[in-house]
């Protein structure tokens, strides 16, 4: 899907979702392989994040940042990455299945931005709506946008996201390649895995 035309789609995360939650439980044998979804923007390339939170708290998130293969492979590859291969966790279990909630985000296309510094880069952030991809040799780290609700300050957003890449957070250089995204989120309701 061309993420600037990324508009809602009738029931797009009731579908994204249900995409997300049937890949997992066939994998853990808990659900028969159900039948694709009719709907052609799953089919058109798409970027997406997965995210698992389990009484909310994390329990993986894993996605793509370009859009490289259709939307619905994209969303049942990466539910099947964060429930697996996040390896901040162990592989989500049977007993879990039910305890989860999912979370799905479809990106738009990245945009690049050229600050000359830090403070320049704080003042073009729109916290809550943009997400963000820093990158600087062979470091790389991405935010969703909904990292804001637990760093609403910029540059606390920032220092945290270089330290995921691996950097130190107070690092800056003119030949870090910054880029800012913004998602359409779908959630299950609290406790939307036991239905």
């Amino acid at each position: 899907m061309r993420p600037e035309a990324a508009t809602a789609q009738p029931d797009m995360g009731g579908i994204l979702i249900g995409i997300a939650r049937h890949a997992i439980g066939e994998r853990l044998g808990l659900l028969d392989r159900g039948s694709t979804p009719d709907a052609n923007w799953l089919t058109e390339p798409g970027a997406s994040f997965v995210t698992l939170h389990r009484s909310g708290t994390l329990r993986g998130c894993i996605g793509s940042l370009t859009a490289c293969r259709p939307l619905g492979e994209d969303v049942e590859a990466n539910a099947l990455a964060a429930a697996f291969r996040d390896p901040r966790f162990p592989p989500l279990t049977r007993v879990e299945f039910t305890d989860i909630d999912i979370e799905v985000s479809v990106l738009s296309a990245p945009e690049p931005i050229h600050p000359t510094d830090e403070t320049q880069l704080r003042t073009m952030l729109r916290p809550g709506v943009d997400g963000l991809i820093l990158e600087y040799g062979a470091h790389r780290a991405t935010f969703l946008p909904q990292v804001w609700e637990q760093l609403p300050d910029a540059a606390d957003f920032l220092a945290h996201l270089k330290q995921k890449a691996g950097l130190p957070a107070d690092f800056w250089h003119p030949d870090m390649r910054i880029s800012r995204y913004r998602v359409q989120a779908f959630a299950e309701p609290h406790g939307g895995g036991t239905r």
